[in-house]
């Protein structure tokens, strides 16, 4: 069961808020997750984008992939991702 660390749209019709959480890359982007890890507010100015550190090191740990948003955004608030492949 291979897990991705990804964004879960919210919010109305060209408002969107997301949170990122951890679920299994089978399962549909809106649908059955494992773990809520932060979220992402991208209408902000500046964006605002607020997670679990801990949460998201276990799961980066335990084998989950980032998708390349995710990965572009914990870059930018300075965790360490390594890339595969």
């Amino acid at each position: 069961m291979p897990v991705r660390i990804r964004l879960m749209r919210f919010g109305r019709r060209k408002r969107p808020f997301y949170r990122v959480v951890a679920a299994d890359s089978r399962a549909p982007r809106d649908g059955k997750f494992l773990d809520i890890l932060g979220y992402y507010d991208p209408l902000k100015q500046p964006f605002e984008f607020k997670v679990n550190e801990e949460k998201v090191k276990a799961w980066l740990e335990r084998g989950a992939e980032p998708t390349e948003t995710v990965r572009a955004l914990l870059k930018r608030i300075g965790i360490k991702v390594n890339q595969k492949g």
